[in-house]
């Protein structure tokens, strides 16, 4: 019997799993179903860098991670999903108490999946960056 994926299921293989370092951005999965997941991180100094905006390491590891989710989503079930590409478009500076990246499945094929992602402050609400990966599914 093949259990479905919950958020909480969800919420516990990420922090059961992923490296620590991800796990340092505070991530809370907001959503994760039909092919769709959004991930909140808190904005702390400890991901600002000058300026005191969000660096861009930390916003491609949010996307990439919040895809990989959304591949999770898309299949109903906690399968590794490896990233094959990862593209990100810096929009504007990242700054606010929250940065959410909202990632859907563009595309499922047997072996890759092809995504995009928005990463938007709040509470401003605006874009600052948007990403697009594949994925494949070993």
């Amino acid at each position: 019997m093949t259990v479905a994926l919950t958020l909480t299921i969800a919420q516990e293989f990420l922090e059961g799993n992923f490296a620590p370092w991800i796990l340092d951005l505070k991530p809370k999965l907001i959503d994760c179903s039909n092919g769709f997941a959004r991930i909140d991180i808190p904005i702390t100094p400890h991901i600002e860098r000058v300026g005191h905006i969000v660096c861009g390491q930390a916003m491609g590891a949010l996307a990439d991670t919040t895809m990989v989710f959304a591949c999770f989503a898309h299949m109903d079930k906690l399968v590794p999903v490896a990233t094959t590409t990862l593209d990100t478009q810096f929009l504007r500076p990242a700054s606010g108490d929250i940065l959410s990246c909202r990632a859907k499945v563009e595309r499922a094929g047997k072996a890759l999946f092809f995504l995009s992602a928005e990463l938007v402050t709040m509470p401003s609400e605006k874009v600052v960056a948007k990403s697009t990966a594949t994925f494949y599914l070993p």
